[in-house]
């Protein structure tokens, strides 16, 4: 069964526990790290109603990670909404890209699904780019560059005072070479960041949607696609959104049918 296979459900649940950030003003119990917790633990029992429920209270608080949504994505799974289980891996791979459960997972899940859209090959240069610019997630690039920059100035500051020519050669070159790190770390954060901002995309709700040739429900319908397809939104106009698919087809549907990821 499909649901063998897929590994580590909870890898995250650590993690969950120990999610650092979430707002501390809530009362006790009330927390949205209580909820995580909660729902980590009726999930552990194959209680997964009960684990929606929880998981859904610290959705509404605005939380969001790659091990909340991988373990939100997980609980849908169960259920067999898929839509709602695409949705939240696709979110959960944007924090955490290079992350191999998240990604086999999602490939599971779409197996479930109607539509099976063959995408336009990339070029090369292209997809080079976009396994390089994707190989660490949004906040370890944050993160890493900071600290980069931080090892930098220490070591560009030992060199001042550094007691002879070879520590001082050391240090300067350690430093620079860090602080340079730390820079293409910082650019590749601002890229990925602009990369998502350019490339809106969302997950199909309905249970079958007529793709339209503009936007208004009169006009010719081009073609159908169904819940869990996976979208590139082009355009906004009032009610409706402009799509493309993975296989280059484009058209009008109405922006209520999909979720934004």
């Amino acid at each position: 069964m499909i649901l063998k296979r897929m590994r580590k459900d909870l890898k995250y649940i650590l993690f969950g526990l120990l999610v650092i950030g979430l707002p501390l003003l809530s009362r006790a119990g009330d927390r949205p790290s209580d909820w995580f917790a909660k729902g980590n633990e009726q999930y552990a029992k194959a209680r997964y109603e009960q684990a929606l429920e929880a998981y859904q209270k610290v959705e509404q608080s605005g939380y969001s990670s790659a091990a909340f949504n991988f373990n939100l994505g997980n609980t849908y799974y169960k259920l067999g909404n898929m839509p709602a289980a695409i949705l939240n891996y696709e979110r959960a791979y944007r924090l955490a890209p290079s992350d191999k459960d998240i990604d086999l997972n999602l490939k599971l899940a779409r197996l479930k699904i109607t539509d099976k859209i063959d995408e336009v090959p990339e070029l090369f240069l292209l997809s080079w780019w976009k396994n390089f610019l994707f190989f660490f997630s949004l906040s370890q690039l944050s993160i890493g560059s900071i600290v980069l920059f931080i090892m930098g100035f220490l070591l560009l500051s030992f060199y001042l005072f550094a007691p002879s020519s070879t520590l001082k050669k050391a240090a300067f070159f350690s430093g620079l070479g860090l602080a340079l790190i730390g820079f293409v770390f910082m650019l590749m954060a601002g890229a990925q960041s602009s990369y998502f901002n350019r490339h809106q995309q969302a997950i199909v709700f309905s249970s079958s949607v007529q793709v339209k040739t503009g936007p208004e429900t009169a006009l010719k319908t081009l073609f159908m696609i169904h819940q869990g397809t996976k979208v590139n939104v082009l355009e906004d106009q009032k009610n409706w959104i402009k799509i493309e698919l993975a296989n280059g087809n484009t058209g009008w549907i109405e922006a209520s049918v999909v979720q934004k990821i």
